[in-house]
């Protein structure tokens, strides 16, 4: 069941008998690219924790694997080209030297990044990525921004530029450190990143 922006997230369903249920976005994603690699129609997921499922607001159930109902919930797929290197993500994509200094990027399709309410606006059904762009935001405002991502209210900032899109591309100079789903990948001049709508079955 898709999630449009001033509804209810998702319905409560009976869980599929081929749900396969993995600990977070990250061992999704891997899931995901696997599927696309071999051909093989992508499974309804069971997602334990995680980013994206803090964005719904939690686990609807104590026990996944042992529930008869769950909620089910259709996202949308981020894709990622860090220097021709194909990646997928449920949760988003940080580029950085450092949250204190130089260039930051974040694309997020869920609001949270760990504790941080990163990108309050983000909806993981709407179709479209969140950005979050910095360049030259003092060390002060970006201190005291980094004290109120908890709670969101780190924006608007006149420093940070925010916009939702569908496909962007993104040059660094010099590379910077990427990060996907929490995982490090390996540094990138080139970004590219699109949302593939509606393309992913989860269940919490």
């Amino acid at each position: 069941m898709s999630i449009e922006r001033g509804h209810n997230w998702g319905a409560r369903q009976p869980v599929p008998n081929d749900l396969v249920i993995v600990a977070d976005s990250a061992a999704a994603v891997e899931l995901i690219a696997e599927c696309r690699r071999t051909g093989r129609p992508l499974p309804p997921i069971g997602l334990l924790a995680g980013d994206l499922v803090r964005t719904f607001g939690g686990p609807s159930v104590p026990d996944l694997s042992a529930a008869s109902e769950a909620v089910n919930v259709t996202v949308d797929l981020g894709v990622a080209l860090c220097d021709g290197r194909l990646h997928f993500f449920l949760d988003h994509v940080v580029a950085r030297r450092s949250w204190l200094r130089g260039r930051l990027v974040a694309v997020a399709n869920a609001a949270f990044l760990g504790k941080w309410n990163l990108a309050p606006r983000a909806h993981p059904g709407d179709g479209k990525l969140d950005v979050l762009e910095t360049h030259d935001m003092s060390l002060r405002d970006r201190w005291n921004a980094r004290h109120r991502l908890p709670t969101g209210s780190h924006l608007p900032h006149p420093a940070i530029r925010q916009r939702q899109i569908r496909a962007e591309q993104f040059t660094f100079s010099p590379e910077l450190h990427v990060w996907i789903d929490g995982q490090r990948v390996p540094s990138t001049r080139h970004l590219s990143v699109r949302v593939e709508a509606d393309a992913v079955s989860l269940w919490f």
